[in-house]
Order: structure tokens, then C-alpha cells, then sequence
């Protein structure tokens, strides 16, 4: 059986602008436009799953797409650092904020750990092997990384080297746990 997931980021808002660490805003209009656009550009999907934070649910709404809530989907936890801008944080930690950039296993913020996360999409990968069909999954950047460094088995390090932009699709395709990655083609874009 060869499980297919579609893994779409979301579209734009405030925080992602301004690289704060998500603060729980709304998708911004440009974003919402952008989304509604390519509603109906996907593959039809035999199950909907959508992070938890308010830009993934708005950016699922926009795509004209009804999914379930999986708190395992959930973005990276950055404890305190929570709705502050990268720039805000540098200021106030800086030494904090390097440890963070080059130690998968920091958690200087009291939140989750790079290395953490990656675990927890590995755990969800496996169940995702047991999928039957199509699955769509709208999720925060951060846990696209998480899968790809997962599925490739690249270090922890290399996180910090994905780069994952607004409102694109990354395509899994495995079987008993094996997977193929085609990373982030552009919603509405001609890489389909």
C-alpha cells in the first residue's frame, strides 16, 4: 500500500511578515486572496488534517478545504518566545539564540527542541504509513522542515537550511515507512 500526503504551509499573516514566532494572528487579506485563488487547484484527498494554529485553519478555510484538527501537527513550541520577532529576541538573548540555530537539542525559550519536533513528525510519519489513499495536511513551516530532515535523515543542523515560503505543497509518497519527498512547489503554479 503506498501512502500519498500533500503537506501545504500556510498562506501569509503578520507573523511570518514580521519573523515573529507565532503570535496566533490571522491570516493578513493578501493572504486570504492569494489562498482563495487556488482553491480547487488540489488533488482531491481522501482526508483533511489541519495544525492547530489560527493561520493553518484560516489557510485550510481559504482553500475551500474542511479538515480535522491534529494537535500533532502542531508548529515548533517556543515557549516564551512566543509572538516575539526573531529581532526582538537577538536583542534581548543572544546567546540563547545561537545556542538555538546550531543545537537541534536547545531549548533556551522553555519550549520544544528542533530535535524534538523531529521526533514528533518521525511518530506521525509512521502512522502516516498506515494511510490509506490521499492525505492533505495543512501545517505550520516548521514541521515541513521537521519531515524533511526526517525523511531524508539529514542531521538536526540542517533544519535550519530548508527553507519552506507561503502557501506551498510538499508531496510524500511512501510504503511501510519508506518515503519519496517532492518539496514545495507553488499552489496554482505551473511545478504540477
Amino acid at each position: 500500500m503506498t501512502s500519498r500526503i500533500t503537506l501545504i504551509s500556510p498562506a501569509m499573516n503578520r507573523s511570518l511578515r514580521e519573523t515573529r514566532f507565532d503570535d496566533g494572528s490571522p491570516l493578513d487579506p493578501s493572504g486570504t486572496a492569494r489562498a482563495s485563488s487556488v482553491a480547487g487547484s488540489l488533488r482531491l484527498a481522501d482526508r483533511v488534517l489541519v495544525s492547530p494554529s489560527v493561520r493553518c485553519r484560516e489557510t485550510a478555510s481559504a482553500l475551500g478545504l474542511s479538515g480535522v484538527v491534529e494537535p500533532e501537527l502542531a508548529g515548533l513550541d517556543m515557549g516564551r518566545w512566543h509572538g516575539l520577532t526573531l529581532d526582538e529576541v537577538m536583542a534581548r538573548e543572544p546567546d540563547a539564540v545561537m545556542a538555538w540555530l546550531t543545537d537541534p537539542d536547545a531549548v533556551p525559550h522553555g519550549g520544544e527542541s528542533v530535535r524534538g519536533l523531529c521526533e514528533r513528525a518521525s511518530g506521525w510519519l509512521e502512522a502516516a504509513a498506515g494511510f490509506e489513499g490521499r492525505t492533505l495536511a495543512v501545517v505550520e513551516q516548521e514541521f515541513v522542515r521537521a519531515v524533511a530532515v526526517t525523511v531524508l535523515g539529514a542531521p538536526g543542523p540542517a533544519f535550519w537550511r530548508l527553507d519552506v515560503p507561503p502557501l506551498t505543497a510538499t508531496e510524500l509518497s511512501g510504503r511501510a515507512g519508506r518515503w519519496n519527498l517532492r518539496l514545495g512547489w507553488e499552489l496554482g503554479g505551473s511545478g504540477r
